[in-house]
């Protein structure tokens, strides 16, 4: 893929690392001559110390005939006239960060995807990882509904039981689904049948309307407030 990145800072350089290493041609815009000399030293890319919010700019960079544009400068107001240009330029991929929840509409409204406040995601992770530590790793769907994974442990009250035998004494209730089990000895996950048995240090992904409440975590054999 063609991708253009504007910005080089904490979010864009990562970025800019996967991209390259990832095999796409990439050219990135950055203002700050710094950043930009930085990142040509370091990464087999096109660098544009240049003013993104520019349509000259962008023509500079092809953005005519790039895949995607991807904005992350710590500037909502700077990431949303990116966006708009890009739109002019038909570049069918555009992404951005968005530092202001205040701010997420009107990104909303251009019709550009968006990556909420990177470093509200950071604490609100850290947060998690110690208030509910049987969390391996975990996603928000919407306002309460959450993908997560979690690991069955020896005496969980859902080990040893299948999945019909768990929903027929209610230990998993109708709006909670285990979509994938990964086993050891297992080459890759396995997808959970009726008839499926839950096993000791099975690792699960579990998706929840209501998140990964302690009522629910309890059934993996997780004390949350034990273990918070």
């Amino acid at each position: 893929m063609y991708i253009i990145v504007v910005g080089a800072g904490d979010i864009g350089t990562p970025l800019i690392d996967i991209a390259v290493r990832s095999g796409n041609e990439v050219v990135v815009i950055e203002k700050d001559t710094r950043k930009a000399e930085a990142v040509a030293s370091d990464y087999d890319c096109l660098v544009l110390d240049a003013d993104a919010t520019t349509k000259e700019t962008l023509a500079d960079a092809s953005a005519g005939r790039a895949d995607a544009i991807i904005s992350t400068t710590d500037q909502d107001a700077t990431n949303v006239m990116v966006c708009l240009l890009a739109k002019e330029f038909n570049v069918p991929a555009i992404t951005s960060v968005v530092h202001s929840p205040e701010h997420m509409n009107l990104f909303r409204q251009i019709g550009v995807n968006t990556v909420e406040n990177p470093q509200q995601l950071i604490a609100e992770y850290l947060y998690r990882a110690v208030a509910r530590p049987a969390i391996v790793d975990h996603m928000q769907v919407g306002d309460e509904a959450e993908v997560f994974e979690i690991t069955v442990t020896e005496d969980a009250p859902l080990a040893g039981k299948t999945l019909t035998e768990a929903g027929k004494t209610n230990l998993l209730p109708d709006d909670v689904l285990i979509v994938a089990i990964e086993r050891k000895g297992e080459a890759k996950p396995l997808t959970p049948r009726g008839n499926t048995r839950i096993q000791p240090n099975d690792l699960l992904t579990v998706y929840s309307v209501i998140g990964a409440e302690p009522e629910l975590t309890d059934v993996f054999g997780h004390d949350e407030d034990r273990e918070a």
